[in-house]
């Protein structure tokens, strides 16, 4: 799906599973997979399965349960490459308007 251009492949893609994905963690609230076009060496999505715009916007509720899975996937990753960084973006800087969280280890892959 290199060729995407809408502004939520979260909604529109993922989380209809029109392309298959490498799941590591899945609820009925959040979905954590390996990105489909890695930033990092290793770099996993966490997203909610509701459509939230942004980390503004996300009830209470929500947020515990997403900071809790993206915990969990960062805990392996420390595990698994001694460190994690996590990163979430808005404004400007969020490429797709559907709350998500990265979990990535490593040396950019390419410039930003």
């Amino acid at each position: 799906m290199a060729d995407y251009t809408g502004d939520d492949f979260y909604c529109d893609v993922a989380l209809r599973g029109v392309q298959a994905l490498d799941v590591l963690h899945d609820d009925p609230r959040v979905l954590a997979f390996r990105h489909t076009r890695p930033f990092w060496p290793v770099h996993v999505v966490v997203v909610t399965r509701e459509h939230v715009d942004s980390l503004l916007t996300v009830g209470d509720d929500l947020a515990v349960h997403l900071l809790h899975v993206v915990q969990q996937v960062a805990a392996d990753v420390v595990a698994a490459h001694g460190a994690a960084g996590v990163t979430t973006n808005l404004g400007d800087y969020q490429d797709s308007r559907h709350l998500h969280v990265h979990v990535h280890a490593g040396r950019p892959l390419r410039r930003a």
